[in-house]
């Protein structure tokens, strides 16, 4: 397994992604990743990887919307060394666009934490500390409330907690503590 070096993946996103919102998302989706691979026993290696598919599973979504993901996945990300297991885990995140389920577990937890870190962060933009005193209970009401965040798909964040077989709570929580680590 060969894959870019993290400065190479953080410059390839900033020539595809301006939008600062869109940056601090691929970043917190990167470290959601990360530490899952920590606490499941990954390798260095793999952390990296799992890292590196946080990070760029977004990285055409600015510029182009309509070609997301398949536009990351067949030209930019194998044009600059990216290997199968990327490609297949940015593919697999976006199933409705493109047919491929997430299987894998890089798959299964690419998909977990991509929409979950989306909401999250909006949660946290409502809050005056962020993710430090942040609860579980404050993600869940505010996951209730179909009007807040409603371009996120609540069905999406269920089916990820049961693609990793954690409860959804377990899920939020270990979220939280990843992103006071990053200071989000």
């Amino acid at each position: 397994m060969s894959i870019p070096e993290r400065k190479e993946s953080e410059s390839l996103l900033r020539q595809f992604i301006e939008s600062e919102s869109l940056l601090v998302h691929s970043h917190m989706v990167a470290a959601a990743m990360e530490e899952y691979a920590a606490s499941l026993g990954k390798s260095k290696e793999e952390i990296d990887q799992w890292w590196t598919v946080g990070l760029l599973h977004d990285l055409d979504w600015e510029k182009y919307p309509d070609e997301h993901p398949q536009k990351a996945v067949q030209e930019i990300l194998p044009e600059n060394g990216y290997g199968e297991e990327i490609l297949n885990a940015v593919e697999a995140h976006a199933p409705d666009r493109t047919g491929r389920e997430p299987k894998t577990e890089i798959e299964r937890y690419l998909f977990a934490c991509d929409e979950l870190s989306g909401f999250m962060n909006a949660v946290s933009l409502m809050r005056p500390n962020k993710f430090s005193d942040m609860k579980v209970k404050s993600v869940k009401k505010k996951l209730k409330d179909k009007r807040f965040a409603e371009s996120v798909p609540r069905e999406d964040i269920k089916k990820g907690a049961e693609l990793i077989d954690k409860e959804l709570n377990g899920h939020i929580q270990f979220l939280i503590e990843a992103f006071k680590k990053n200071d989000f």
